[in-house]
């Protein structure tokens, strides 16, 4: 199997040039090695001299939900500690009487579970972080579980919760204590970041408070309003933290590295889960657009521009990182490079 590097390069080139994003980090690897990796465009438009570097951390957005919540859960699963089909009310107090206590983890874990759509945590339950857990957790859902396949933050925000409850420990710890340090993933941790790694970071969208580009603070509104640590976003992280990660997964008994979680999670979580219904949907993973089953490429990414494949058929893996939120919001031109990019590192 061949990737196109030159093509790769220019397709990169291009989307800086069209303004997708002010710079971009890729790499394609296997179970053993990075095959290639490079970078193209600015870490930020307002210093055209400072170049997009495969150090420079990123904001991982939507990322958080695997790196966090994905591989807390499976290690709590592989330790014994939760069944993914019991009734999370059957043992979780908290939820024990609620809609919420119908929901198994595995519906969750698939976006199946009902919970409602949009987070809407301030508007809905104030800015106290506890408050907003008792809301969440207490809320009425949003349709029948099992019913269809819609993704929602909720289901990762409630996951990091039941990870927290069943752990003892606070999301961040859990994480970094079962699964980053294990994999040796040194430069992923929640934010804010302390102004030294801040400067490495690549600037998000802007802030209207104070008319600058966040940087090394989460935009998640949802991850700030809770102090930074939740299921749903917050985490930043490097390349080279990405690809340890990824390693780890396509090859887990040979690796001489040891997480909480192992090949029963991951084989498990990049299988569909979902029946008939659509989208089909792994446990957090979903297949890529535009591939076969065949192919049997995964995908997971982040708002802010982040992107993370993995395919156990091919052996082989690849990570894209932009920071496209610095200048829009709209998804279109991302999605177009994301996609074009995924087949060039798959082919």
């Amino acid at each position: 199997m061949t990737y196109d590097r030159d093509r790769i390069e220019a397709l990169l080139d291009e989307g800086v040039r069209d303004k997708v994003y002010p710079g971009a980090v890729w790499a394609v690897g296997d179970a053993t090695s990075t095959l290639a990796q490079g970078t193209t465009g600015v870490l930020d438009p307002d210093e055209p001299d400072v170049p997009m570097r495969t150090d420079t951390v990123f904001d991982a957005a939507s990322l958080t939900k695997i790196l966090a919540v994905w591989s807390s859960i499976g290690a709590l699963w592989e330790d014994g500690t939760l069944d993914l089909d019991q009734p999370l009310g059957s043992f979780w107090q908290e939820v024990t009487g609620h809609p919420l206590g119908a929901v198994t983890a595995r519906q969750l874990l698939t976006h199946t579970a009902g919970v409602p759509l949009r987070a809407q945590l301030k508007n809905l339950y104030g800015t106290d972080p506890h408050e907003i857990r008792r809301g969440v957790l207490q809320e009425q859902l949003h349709r029948t579980p099992g019913e269809a396949v819609e993704y929602t933050d909720r289901a990762a925000l409630i996951l990091g919760y039941l990870a927290e409850h069943l752990s003892g420990q606070p999301l961040d710890q859990l994480a970094t204590g079962r699964t980053w340090h294990p994999l040796g993933m040194t430069s992923t941790r929640f934010g804010p970041l302390p102004a030294d790694l801040a400067a490495l970071c690549a600037p998000t969208e802007l802030d209207q408070d104070t008319d600058t580009h966040l940087k090394g603070v989460a935009h998640d509104f949802s991850a700030r309003l809770l102090g930074s640590v939740c299921g749903i976003a917050g985490a930043f992280t490097v390349l080279d933290d990405l690809a340890a990660f990824l390693r780890y997964m396509l090859a887990p008994t040979t690796s001489q590295f040891r997480a909480g979680f192992g090949s029963e999670w991951i084989t498990r979580s990049l299988t569909i889960q979902t029946g008939q219904l659509q989208p089909a949907r792994g446990l957090f993973w979903h297949p890529a657009p535009g591939t076969t089953a065949d192919e049997d490429v995964w995908v997971h990414y982040g708002f802010t521009g982040t992107g993370m494949w993995i395919s156990p058929a091919m052996g082989r893996w690849t990570v894209l990182l932009t920071n496209k939120l610095y200048y829009t919001r709209d998804r279109g031109p991302l999605t177009e490079v994301r996609n074009t990019y995924r087949e060039l590192a798959f082919n």
